[in-house]
């Protein structure tokens, strides 16, 4: 992370000997035995539980994002042509694209049930921990609560049905009921949002302390539990109201603007991608770039990477934003990449004239004069798998013009080229946006707040607005659910949201949106048709599949989901 140092703290255990004067105590090791004693073992702890958090996407085979992108009616899976049909089951939730693919989560299993036994190693070491301050005390031990709960909604919303651990120990369990994994969850997030100062990680040192979860990000995140909770089990739960997360909303937005929390003045700002431009000028080429950067005001909560991750055991970068970019090619401000989550061409109609998160959301490979560049037909469609013409901009590799001082010419490189070792595949660095503070105004607006049509109102006025002005196409609505859900889709696109906001509507009309009865495409630059069916989403009550190697390590302790 950035601004949040990785120390990757190793237990140990030793084994007993029969003979206690070879029992020894390493003066250098750091131990469960000699470890956890003052508040900076606790703090180095919960640095590992950070890193424990990102090495869920930073060291990852799918990710839960290109999940939630793939499953969602946004995307499609794309890649390349010859490339294999993992991402395509997933996509198009049936196996039979590729049977043989019985462990496609595997190591986003073992990489999130990692990350929580850090997070366990410190919570059942609280009590030894000689804590010096009250307010140091909750804030670690609320961040780390939080960071285990941001794991199991994770796990809980992808497999359903998951082995529950709240202490760190290494057992064959049966899964647990989905209730008490989200009794756990809520009671995390309600005692970060409690216990952690409202002054511990103020937005004035964003350039120190970005990434930190602050009691505001707590509340935040409770809320987005409680409504996809409430809508995919249809149920209350038992240990939160809605009367309660609706208050930890209306609380963080009345305190807002004196946080240094609102809305960036421009959407395209929120992205680098959409907020950057390129002139020549003369001989040279000139950056203009209005990004409003890491940490800005509307970040509530963000997930950190690096440009220093290697081959050599350092996990620190942004693994599955190289899937993401356009397929073999560079073309300023866009660097290269494998061509995942081709965009489905109904997003570009679902956004009205003058939405300016059209064009901050969408590379439209057309009109930016992408597909007329020489060689890009033979170089990116003919191996392009789903091509659509469109493809994601909020999150997507980089590339600048460079001047090679030998030869005084400009050429189109990779933004990471110069930055650790520079490799497009592992050197990508952009931050992943867990929660702005556009999702805490729909939220409150969709809770029911008393403010719900202005802090509707709030979201959809900034779509509108370009340069300070907003524009004559913007028509006020009224705050209905179906208004709010709608700006949901529009407002975070390709953000891994919408496949949640559609299942938490229920499986059965989630499925009515995902199915697909044929799409026209290009594979390897031929027609081809996507063709989802909503059987498939419903059989799986849209759960993925249990890597079937954990069922079997499991002397089939664990059962598969339905439908895989």
């Amino acid at each position: 992370m950035k601004n949040i140092s990785v120390i990757l703290i190793l237990c140990a255990s030793l084994s007993a000997c029969s003979e206690s004067f070879l029992d020894t105590e390493s003066k250098t090791t750091s131990t469960t035995g000699n470890f956890y004693k003052t508040e900076n073992d606790a703090y180095r702890a919960l640095l590992g539980c950070y890193d424990g958090w990102q090495c869920t996407t930073s060291n990852q085979s799918v990710s839960f994002y290109l999940a939630s992108e793939m499953m969602a009616d946004e995307c499609f899976s794309g890649t390349g042509q010859t490339d294999p049909y993992n991402y395509r089951v997933i996509d198009r939730f049936d196996i039979s694209y590729s049977s043989s693919d019985l462990n496609l989560y595997e190591t986003e299993w073992k990489n999130y049930y990692a990350a929580v036994y850090r997070c366990n190693e410190l919570l059942a070491h609280e009590e030894q921990i000689d804590w010096k301050s009250d307010e140091i005390h909750g804030t670690y031990i609320g961040e780390c609560r939080a960071l285990r709960a941001l794991c199991y909604f994770d796990m809980v919303r992808l497999w359903g049905n998951i082995p529950l651990f709240t202490e760190p120990v290494n057992e064959n369990r049966e899964q647990a009921d989905p209730d008490d994994v989200y009794n756990v969850i809520f009671e995390d997030l309600k005692y970060a949002a409690a216990n952690i100062p409202e002054t511990a990680f103020p937005k004035s040192q964003a350039a120190t302390n970005d990434g930190h979860i602050t009691p505001y990000a707590a509340k935040a995140l409770l809320a987005r539990v409680y409504l996809y909770y409430t809508g995919y089990y249809g149920k209350e739960p038992s240990n939160v109201t809605k009367s309660e997360v609706l208050q930890g909303l209306e609380d963080f937005i009345s305190k807002a603007e004196n946080q240094g929390y609102g809305l960036v003045e421009e959407y395209k700002n929120l992205w680098p991608a959409a907020s950057s431009s390129w002139t020549k000028q003369d001989s040279a080429y000139v950056q203009t770039n209005t990004y409003a950067g890491d940490g800005n005001k509307e970040t509530v909560l963000a997930q950190k990477f690096n440009y220093t991750q290697n081959y050599n055991g350092d996990l620190d970068g942004n693994r599955w934003l190289v899937m993401m970019g356009i397929r073999n090619f560079i073309s300023v401000p866009y660097g290269q990449g494998w061509g995942a989550c081709t965009v489905h061409p109904k997003m570009i109609s679902a956004y009205s004239d003058g939405d300016s998160r059209l064009t901050a959301s969408i590379v439209n490979l057309a009109s930016e004069g992408i597909t007329s560049k020489p060689d890009f037909e033979k170089i990116s469609i003919e191996d392009q798998r789903e091509y659509t013409g469109y493809m994601v901009k909020k999150y997507t590799p980089m590339s600048e013009w460079r001047k090679n001082e030998t030869s005084g010419e400009w050429n189109e490189v990779n933004a990471v080229v110069g930055l650790g070792d520079g490799d497009f595949q592992y050197s990508q660095y952009q931050n992943f946006i867990v929660m702005r503070y556009a999702d805490v105004l729909l939220m409150a607006a969709e809770l029911g707040s008393p403010n719900a049509q202005t802090y509707l109102n709030r979201v959809r006025q900034r779509a509108y607005t370009i340069n300070g002005t907003l524009n004559s196409n913007y028509r006020e609505v009224p705050a209905t659910k179906d208004n709010i859900m709608k700006e949901r889709m529009l407002e975070f696109a390709f953000e891994g949201q919408r496949y949640w906001d559609l299942l938490r509507q229920g499986v059965d009309y989630a499925a009515t949106q995902i199915a697909e009865s044929g799409v026209n495409v290009l594979s390897g630059g031929d027609p081809d048709q996507i063709i989802i069916s909503a059987d498939k989403v419903k059989a799986t009550k849209g759960l993925s599949q249990i890597p079937y190697n954990q069922i079997i390590l499991s002397n089939n302790v664990l059962k598969q989901n339905q439908g895989w």
